[in-house]
């Protein structure tokens, strides 16, 4: 696999996801209405999560400076982000399974269309995470997210290890 020899650095991931929690990095593209999954990218891509793939926005995970800049859906669409993880992560069942700078993906509707992500930046004693997350910027926010407005009764949960 691609990238294997490069180690993921959990600290650096948590750290940017501190840093930007409440703002932008102008070095990426803002995206005003639905950020999440392009904040999440980039808290891994600063923990040395390698990109992957090249021109083609259908395949891989990457984002390109330039003009205008260009990325992946993957790395900005937060469904098409799950079934990049799905392929590039080790996905556990129990949330208590996660470390500081896994990540975790909602489908609010329960529908199999993955609505938004989030990065683990904090684990209580018993092992519940809290995350930080852009489009309603939050930080150290309880994991579940049933104090959001999007929640429904039918949320599925995918939780990502970061390997």
């Amino acid at each position: 696999m691609e990238g294997d020899d490069v180690m993921y650095n959990r600290e650096r991931a948590v750290a940017y996801a501190n840093t930007y929690w409440n703002s932008h990095n102008p070095a990426f593209r803002f995206f005003r209405t639905d950020d999440c999954t392009n904040f999440i990218s980039q808290c891994l891509y600063a923990g040395g999560f390698p990109m992957v793939g090249g021109r083609d926005r259908t395949k891989g995970w990457w984002y390109r400076q330039g003009r205008p800049d260009n990325w992946s859906y993957s790395w900005a669409v937060a469904n098409s982000f799950y079934w990049f993880l799905r392929s590039r992560a080790q996905q556990v069942s129990r949330v208590e399974d996660l470390q500081l700078g896994d990540v975790i993906c909602y489908d609010f509707e329960g529908d199999g269309r993955w609505n938004h992500s989030t990065i683990v930046t904090y684990k209580d004693e018993n092992g519940q995470a809290y995350v930080n997350a852009h489009t309603n910027n939050s930080q150290y926010r309880y994991w579940p997210y049933q104090d959001s407005a999007a929640w429904t009764p039918r949320i599925k949960y995918a939780f990502f290890h970061i390997r």
